[in-house]
């Protein structure tokens, strides 16, 4: 993910689409292979579960190297050839004239995938109010919801090429992510032996997600201090 390159996607992207028309089934099919996408990512992260380097390993395992950390829509078609080559089963529909839309973006499947994994997890045992009190299903709910959808919208705004936005979107999010950090590491956890258990999961989960944005965010800074350095030169 150190290689993620933060160019949006072009301004003429739709008009790259030439005689693409979808209807509605067509736009279901593409919706329902780009969530296959984000659960082949996901369960990539899962088998790496434990490894330090998960988070790139898993970038590895998806074709996301090097150049294919981009937004752009020549990039990504690149990078789904990639998968298909690194993930067994995956199929490419050769010729097929896809759209560049944000579900291809690799921070978005990265994301959307862990986040999954902890909702997931959160909701098997939540819903028992012998194990979770009522307000703490609730809080933490709410935070893993929040702050993904901050994500989202800082994901968003990176892939229209607009890097102070995103950072500031990025910010927020990571604030919501140290409010589930701080619910998870409350002192009434230490007595409930199924939020422990879950927390020992969540926490490495919460931290890569932490360090992507954080990747993200850097490389973001160096795109909107890049046109200062090149008038200097001039």
């Amino acid at each position: 993910m150190s290689n993620f390159e933060t160019n949006g996607p072009s301004d003429n992207e739709w008009e790259d689409r030439g005689e693409l028309a979808w209807n509605e089934f067509d736009w279901e099919k593409y919706l329902r292979e780009q969530d296959d996408v984000i659960h082949r990512y996901l369960a990539f992260y899962e088998q790496l579960k434990g490894k330090d380097d998960r988070i790139d390993e898993a970038a590895h395992l998806m074709g996301w190297d090097e150049d294919s950390w981009s937004a752009d829509p020549s990039d990504t078609r690149e990078t789904d050839e990639s998968e298909a080559e690194a993930a067994p089963g995956a199929e490419i529909n050769e010729g097929k004239d896809e759209p560049y839309t944000l579900h291809k973006n690799p921070i978005f499947i990265s994301t959307k995938a862990i986040y999954l994994s902890l909702k997931r997890g959160w909701e098997r045992i939540a819903t028992n109010g012998t194990k979770v009190p009522q307000a703490l299903a609730l809080d933490l709910h709410a935070s893993i919801y929040r702050g993904e959808e901050q994500a989202m919208l800082a994901i968003q705004a990176l892939d229209f090429g607009d890097y102070a936005m995103a950072i500031s979107l990025f910010k927020r999010a990571l604030g919501e992510l140290n409010r589930t950090f701080a619910l998870l590491n409350a002192n009434v956890v230490a007595k409930l032996p199924a939020v422990t258990g879950y927390r020992d999961d969540a926490l490495p989960r919460l931290f890569d997600l932490r360090e992507i944005w954080l990747r993200v965010m850097n490389e973001c800074r160096e795109e909107l201090e890049r046109p200062a350095e090149d008038e200097d030169e001039a």
